[in-house]
């Protein structure tokens, strides 16, 4: 943890040296496992028995779980080192944690998994555990600079998870790359056939087919640094965006409200005066959701996946912004979530790859998306992908890290 204290505020605020294990290079010794002596961190909106869990919240001061969330549990397993649990958002929602971008104090790492995203993108730990209900694994990885998969719904357990919502929860896996990030995900998934490639050389892996997604969102997204990098893919092809994808974000939004409204009421009913007033906001506006409007949602998503057909085309992938853009200026909000809450919503499995940069030398991503349950193939083709883009000369991070 020394580095972390080198780096001041910016690193610091990323692990809680406070809750890491006294000797976590002890736990090394004699450990067995695929990722035996790997320092890893865990959101803290996910249990672990030996750490405590706040949910990055005043309201639970050094809560105790009793047991790891299953997630936890098969990591440590694997022979992970804990480094102790890394900044989430109050709850995994709208009120910022201390924790900057690694790669400017004045820029948000984006959130809620802000913590394990900054910690990976400077190096003090190399894997980790987020989790996503609209972009709060894909977005702050692509900010900071990392690799990050929102699995397809279901395929990592997300019990022991502070929970948000029932339809879009899912755990996600973080790495330094793509090959780590398959290795990580065949251990929570127990599927070891998901990291065949970690010995592959680089740029041996086939290109499978696919499609430039550039949707028009509010706000709109800076493409150039996704059509730089789909430029040395080979034959991508530029996709017609259907007229109903549009309507998924507000279909999210209910869907998102009405759960979210009934998970949290403990903690709006016994808890309000320690909460933050981003998450007194938060709460109100999700209270407002109707249960028709939830239906709704799910009736525009179910006639989505009957149609994905119209979106995918003739590709097996979709290359579409991780985010609109590079890490915004300020701390006070954790940026958008526009480009990936309607895949969250219908379930597609999407990997954030670092590709580059934007104006402002900071690290924007490339959202590559499969068809639900297509875990797998799009692991495989994000590595082929990532090895496009570092043998083209296209950088993941800024030097400094």
């Amino acid at each position: 943890m020394a580095r972390s204290h080198r780096h001041g505020r910016a690193v610091a605020a990323r692990l809680h040296p406070s809750r890491a294990p006294k000797d976590p290079c002890a736990r090394c010794r004699g450990a067995k496992g695929p990722l035996a002596g790997v320092p890893f961190g865990i959101k803290d909106v996910i249990e672990t028995r030996d750490m405590p869990t706040e949910y990055g919240s005043a309201a639970y001061p050094g809560w105790q779980p009793c047991r790891d969330a299953p997630v936890v549990h098969l990591a440590r397993q694997a022979g992970a080192v804990f480094m102790g649990k890394t900044v989430s958002t109050e709850f995994a929602t709208a009120s910022p944690g201390a924790t900057v971008n690694p790669f400017d104090p004045k820029r948000t790492p984006g959130g809620s998994s802000s913590g394990t995203a900054a910690a990976l993108g400077v190096g003090l730990i190399l894997l980790g555990l987020g989790t996503q209900t609209s972009g709060s694994t894909i977005r702050p990885a692509a900010y900071c600079g990392v690799a990050a998969m929102k699995p397809s719904p279901k395929l990592i357990e997300t019990f022991g998870v502070k929970p948000l919502s029932q339809t879009l929860d899912v755990v996600g896996p973080m790495a330094r790359d793509i090959r780590d990030l398959a290795l990580l995900v065949s251990v929570c998934m127990r599927r070891a056939e998901l990291a065949p490639d970690i010995l592959t050389p680089e740029g041996t892996l086939p290109l499978s087919k696919m499609g430039l997604c550039l949707p028009v969102h509010d706000p709109v997204a800076d493409f150039s640094p996704l059509e730089r990098a789909a430029s040395v893919l080979g034959s991508v092809s530029t996709k017609a965006v259907p007229a109903w994808f549009e309507a998924l974000g507000p279909a999210q939004d209910a869907v998102f409200g009405w759960e979210a409204s009934i998970a949290l009421s403990t903690d709006r009913d016994l808890h309000w005066d320690k909460l933050t007033p981003d998450t007194h906001a938060f709460m109100e506006r999700q209270a407002k959701s109707t249960f028709a409007g939830w239906q709704a949602g799910l009736a525009a998503r179910d006639h989505a996946l009957a149609n994905l057909d119209a979106l995918f085309g003739d590709t097996d992938f979709l290359i579409t912004p991780s985010a609109p853009g590079e890490a915004p200026l300020g701390l006070e909000r954790t940026g958008p979530a526009t480009y990936d809450i309607r895949w969250t919503l219908l379930g597609c499995p999407s990997v954030t790859i670092p590709a580059g940069f934007g104006p402002a030398g900071m690290p924007v991503g490339l959202q590559l998306v499969a068809r639900p349950g297509e875990d797998a193939a799009l692991l495989r083709q994000a590595t082929a992908v990532e090895d496009r883009l570092r043998a083209a000369g296209i950088e993941a991070r800024p030097s400094k890290s």
